[in-house]
């Protein structure tokens, strides 16, 4: 987009024009799922909530979203295990997530920068978080020797 064009939106607006029906907060429960799920295998609502700082209501009705939606399967009280397609998004969920805070790490300095990456990770194309991990090294080697 040419900012000299004039083709500026609201935040909102950007959001509405994003493809596909998952919503940002669908992406943080499922992200979340596939981590709890990528050690054993699935993740109860009690634990999601607690993870995410939700109530366990919170939490269910966002779950049978994302079964509705075909990410993952659920059964009232009982295991939430991401499907197929779940898998899919979850993965680059947890790849984009991984990258980001890496990056923000490199660049500030740091070892934790979970809030910074937590409130602009749903904002990131893919192909900038493919760029981003490409810099890295880089970065990385200039913060070694004091030049970043």
């Amino acid at each position: 987009m040419d900012s000299s064009s004039g083709d500026f939106h609201t935040q909102k607006g950007y959001q509405m024009r994003r493809s596909g029906t998952v919503t940002l907060a669908m992406e943080d429960y499922l992200e979340m799922i596939c981590r709890h799920a990528g050690s054993e295998g699935y993740v109860r609502v009690n634990v999601l909530a607690e993870n995410l700082h939700v109530s366990p209501s919170s939490a269910s009705k966002m779950v049978y979203n994302l079964k509705k939606s075909g990410l993952v399967e659920f059964e009232k009280y009982g295991v939430i295990r991401p499907t197929e397609e779940g898998w899919l998004l979850g993965r680059y969920l947890l790849y984009r997530h991984s990258v980001l805070h890496q990056f923000f790490c490199a660049l500030n300095d740091t070892t934790d920068e979970l809030e910074q990456v937590e409130q602009v990770e749903h904002f990131m194309t893919e192909e900038t978080v493919r760029n981003l991990e490409r810099i890295l090294p880089k970065m990385k080697y200039l913060r070694t020797k004091g030049t970043l």
